[in-house]
């Protein structure tokens, strides 16, 4: 069971970390990744990282600005979020899967989700 925290309402250009953690173990060959959802639109792709070995992956739209990171002694997944935009206004959720590189952005792929946190960026 995972658990995502550390949403707020950001100015602008502010940062924000939030956090996945999970009640059991990730084990080798799980991928974590970070997906969110704004007012209307669908569930998009923010970025991922592979459990085992820690390679890292982002949308276009978060590249530069955001960094996935991983803990393993707390089994706990961040994604740090900086030079945040109003577009990035969205509940973010993670989730747990065993998805293939070419399927690493899709939510279908992943099979465990945590409940999201909202993040508002605004002035």
């Amino acid at each position: 069971q995972l658990q995502a925290s550390g949403g707020g309402l950001v100015h602008p250009g502010g940062s924000l970390r939030l956090s996945c953690a999970a009640s059991g173990r990730f084990f080798s060959g799980y991928t974590i990744g970070w997906f969110r959802q704004a007012p209307g639109k669908e569930r998009e792709f923010v970025s991922a990282i592979r459990w085992s070995g820690g390679s890292t992956y982002y949308s276009d739209s978060v590249k530069g600005r955001f960094a996935i990171s991983r803990d393993n002694a707390k089994n706990t997944m961040y994604l740090q979020m900086n030079s945040l935009k109003p577009e990035d206004t969205a509940v973010y959720s993670c989730a747990v899967g065993k998805p293939i590189l070419s399927s690493l952005r899709e939510p279908s792929m992943y099979y465990s989700w945590g409940q999201g946190t909202q993040v508002t960026v605004s002035s």
